[in-house]
């Protein structure tokens, strides 16, 4: 829930700065009380004494900026250059900071995201003011939901003309009021330090982008200020009571499952944790949807995926539970929705919800005991105070069964080469006809597995060929697999992914996106091959359709396809090579195996960014959302008789 936080008008004039707007959805409510001073600005012709040991310092607005972003080690923002900040882009390169100027804020946003996401470092979001930061909208808001702490800048119109409709003016803070975890606008110079470093630790606590407004007349200021301090709050291990009645409820389960979610592979130590109290319990450990890395792929007890086109292995698993440890998750609707016309979830198992955010506790399903706190701590709390017996009950048999039922999932999915008609329709019938050279999308991504390094880190994309691969990456670590997260943009795989190899320049990366979502970022071909940007490996899914949409038409609107069709004529590979960078076009499996692994090659040894536009076959897999989609009605009909010339 948004509020408006606004201080009483006498702390809103005069040198006080003011805050203009605070949205928190991942802090408690909190009084909100006169600011603490942390400088003035510095009166022309006045010579102000400090105090004795007094740490204020006379500097700039700008280099008061950049030297808070120096104390917290932000050092890569990525945007397009504007006037708004160019005071503070002027002392980046002394100060340390690189400035990746991409080729448009949209996909610059999801590249920072790319960064903190494969690293655990925060980077910065900056544009010009208006139009520029109109373009953030969209990759902070995938941000949020990706629980990224990230630093987005928003120079604004200045003071002196805002309200009036100026050039590039438009209400930032409102925009992103529900995309950031907490907002906060300057109104007086002197509070620029104090203001950044309580937007980076809000978005540290919160997990997620938090937002700094700043009217661009706040620069080229001399102010007399101290450098405000960090402050690091230690992560809660939940409460005593829940962790033990959790520890009780476990120990004496015959069925026990884990679900890892997002919180594991963000809390430090919280794959090594579940890890442990999985083996103490022998219990299987299932990841929660686009979270293949939030265990290890190879252990044992690995179930895979839940959730669309995840692993069936992991849904019978989860299925037979008595008590489900969900860990780090918010456990989101559509991560549990039926898959493999199987509703898996069961809804007579005791759950036990950790999440280091209170209010999403409870959310989406009944829960016998909610604890808020760190993923890691509370997981290492259980396992303290589990029975000694913990786990006993039925093992062997459990134990038994979760190797028969992995075993009978991977020699299923391997034997899955293309995708089913529902009955009445015959879209992929037809697919596999008309191309019968043509590669399939299971075929491809099981070429794919064979070469892929395994300590790559890969990013996905928003479409039906990506969604396809959802069962077939797993990970030995987390802050391995990039995934578009539940808002859902298109375009987010490349992108992302050259923001992962930023921060990661010594791991092979490689990104995944179909024609469709591809379309929307290849702009970045043309910022990726200068100068010392990184190289990467970026695999286009060439089906020439929007799938998922497709899809939806083969099901539920009799194959009447409005807008789903792409521009045959177009290749990607001949425009990667226009830009300057590498490409080839595959259309078998050899071909595929062999120029992936010379691309890797290549990205790790010669520097090269190559791309590889893969010829599908147009089968299309599951629709994503058969719980939203319905066959229509005809009450009064349309003609296209009835439509009327414009006056």
């Amino acid at each position: 829930m948004s509020k408006m936080v606004l201080l009483p008008r006498a702390l809103r004039s005069g040198t006080v700065a003011r805050i203009a707007a605070v949205h928190s959805r991942h802090v408690a409510p909190t009084m909100v009380l006169a600011p603490r001073l942390f400088g003035s600005v510095a009166q022309p012709g006045v010579s102000k004494a400090p105090a004795a040991e007094s740490r204020t310092m006379r500097m700039t607005t700008e280099e008061a900026f950049v030297k808070v972003l120096q104390q917290r080690g932000i050092d890569n923002a990525f945007g397009i250059i504007g006037s708004a900040m160019m005071p503070i882009s002027d002392l980046f390169p002394a100060a340390g900071v690189k400035f990746w100027d991409c080729a448009h804020e949209y996909t610059a946003g999801l590249m920072s995201d790319g960064y903190t996401r494969a690293t655990g470092r925060m980077s910065m979001m900056i544009a010009q003011n208006g139009p520029g930061i109109t373009n953030f909208v969209t990759p902070v808001k995938t941000a949020y939901w990706n629980h990224t702490p990230l630093l987005v800048i928003t120079p604004q119109a200045a003071n002196k003309t805002i309200g009036q409709g100026g050039f590039q003016e438009v209400e930032q803070m409102a925009m992103f009021r529900d995309c950031v975890c907490y907002q906060e606008e300057v109104r007086d110079p002197s509070r620029i330090p104090e203001v950044l470093n309580r937007v980076i630790e809000k978005a540290i606590r919160g997990s997620a982008p938090a937002q700094m407004n700043i009217p661009r007349d706040m620069w080229t200021k001399i102010i007399d200020v101290e450098l405000p301090a960090g402050v690091t709050l230690e992560r809660s291990p939940g409460g005593q009571k829940s962790v033990a009645a959790a520890a009780a409820l476990l120990s004496g389960a015959r069925f026990p499952v884990i679900l890892n979610g997002a919180g594991v592979i963000l809390s430090e130590g919280g794959i090594e944790a579940s890890k442990k109290l999985a083996e103490k319990l022998s219990a299987p450990v299932c990841c929660n949807y686009q979270h293949n890395d939030a265990f290890p792929g190879s252990h044992p007890l690995s179930a895979g995926p839940l959730g669309y086109n995840g692993s069936k292995a992991a849904m019978e698993l989860i299925a037979k539970a008595d008590v489900i440890l969900a860990l780090g998750t918010r456990l989101n609707p559509f991560s549990t929705l039926p898959a493999y016309n199987t509703s898996y979830w069961p809804s007579q198992a005791k759950l036990i919800q950790v999440d280091i955010n209170e209010a999403r506790i409870g959310l989406t399903k009944p829960v016998s005991i909610g604890i808020q706190g760190d993923a890691a701590l509370v997981a290492e709390g259980i396992l303290e105070k589990l029975a000694p017996t913990a786990g006993d009950a039925d093992r062997s048999n459990r134990e038994d069964t979760i190797k028969v039922t992995k075993a009978s999932w991977v020699k299923e999915l391997a034997a899955m080469d293309h995708e089913l008609d529902d009955a009445g329709t015959s879209w992929n019938e037809r697919s596999r006809t008309r191309h019968p050279e043509r590669m399939s999308p299971r075929i491809a991504w099981r070429s794919i597995q064979k070469v892929l390094p395994s300590d790559a880190i890969v990013s996905s994309d928003i479409g039906n060929n990506c969604a396809i691969g959802n069962a077939y990456p797993s990970f030995e670590s987390g802050r391995k697999y990039l995934s578009p997260g539940l808002f859902g943009p298109c375009g987010y795989g490349f992108p992302s992914i050259i923001g992962a190899k930023v921060g990661q320049p010594d791991v092979p990366v490689v990104g995944f996106a179909g024609d469709g979502a591809f379309g929307i970022s290849m702009n970045e071909l043309t910022a990726c091959g200068r100068n010392d940007w990184p190289p990467v490996t970026m695999v286009v899914f060439r089906n020439f359709q929007w799938g998922a949409e497709k899809r939806n038409t083969t099901l539920w609107y009799s194959d009447n396809f409005v807008g789903t069709e792409l521009n045959v004529g177009v290749r990607y590979a001949e425009v990667a090579k226009a830009c300057g960078l590498k490409g080839v076009q595959v259309s078998t499996p050899a071909e595929l195996e062999q120029e992936l692994a010379s691309a890797i090659e290549g990205q790790m040894q010669r520097n090269e960014t190559t791309l590889i536009e893969v010829i599908l076959n147009q089968e299309l897999g599951e629709p994503f959302r058969r719980d939203a989609m319905t066959v229509p009605n005809v009450v009064a009909g349309i003609s296209g008789d009835d439509m009327h010339k414009q006056p």
